[in-house]
């Protein structure tokens, strides 16, 4: 059981507050939408979340069953899909696979194979991502986060770029592969979180 607290979490680029005073608890178990119009900070609070920002005030912490992580070692905890986190282009689809897992654990049963395929790009296993189109380096994107052996997944505009196949295909990732898991998802677009339990709007925190 994995569980996020944030206390009094603020953050501020110069001198305008993006949120502040936030406080709330991430559990495993659990999926979350952050809400909010474009620009209101979703993709900042993720950030904050994911410990890559530092908030401006309050604190976070995260513990794995009762006991107190390094912020420093979160990272092996969490995996993150968004439109600003690019792909190494260079690579082929299976040099990218085997580059991921160097860093991070497959989920039971999965395999590289099993991912290309899982991908619906068996086609294109050689192919160099850079190759790809931009539903296709989103599909990469979303497997290789759903399918790392995690203990959280988070999410940025997780259908940008799919077609309502390419939809149907995340959400099924989302039923397969998130049940014991923090699933957090920002987006403003319902379809990419109709089923999230509880939901956190960053405008309650101007």
């Amino acid at each position: 059981m994995m569980k996020i607290n944030l206390e009094h979490i603020g953050r501020r680029f110069n001198r305008e507050w993006i949120f502040r005073d936030v406080n709330y608890v991430f559990e495993s178990g659990s999926s979350y939408a952050i809400l909010g119009a474009n620009g209101a900070g979703k993709s900042t609070m993720l950030q904050v979340i994911s410990g890559s920002l530092s908030s401006s005030e309050g604190t976070i912490s995260y513990t794995m069953g009762g006991v107190l992580l390094n912020p420093e070692n979160v990272f092996e905890h969490l995996s993150m899909a968004a439109p600003y986190l690019e792909l190494i282009e260079e690579l082929t689809l299976r040099e990218l696979i085997d580059f991921h897992f160097r860093f991070k654990k497959y989920r039971s049963g999965l395999d590289r194979d099993l991912l290309i395929e899982l991908m619906g790009l068996k086609r294109s296993e050689h192919k160099a991502i850079k190759y790809f189109s931009s539903g296709m380096k989103q599909r990469v994107k979303l497997a290789l986060a759903f399918c790392s052996d995690t203990d959280m997944i988070l999410l940025d505009e997780p259908a940008s770029n799919l077609d309502q196949q390419g939809l149907e295909w995340y959400l099924s990732l989302v039923e397969k592969y998130s049940a014991d898991r923090i699933l957090i998802i920002c987006s403003n677009q319902i379809q990419e979180y109709s089923f999230c339990k509880k939901q956190l709007n960053v405008a309650d925190y101007k």
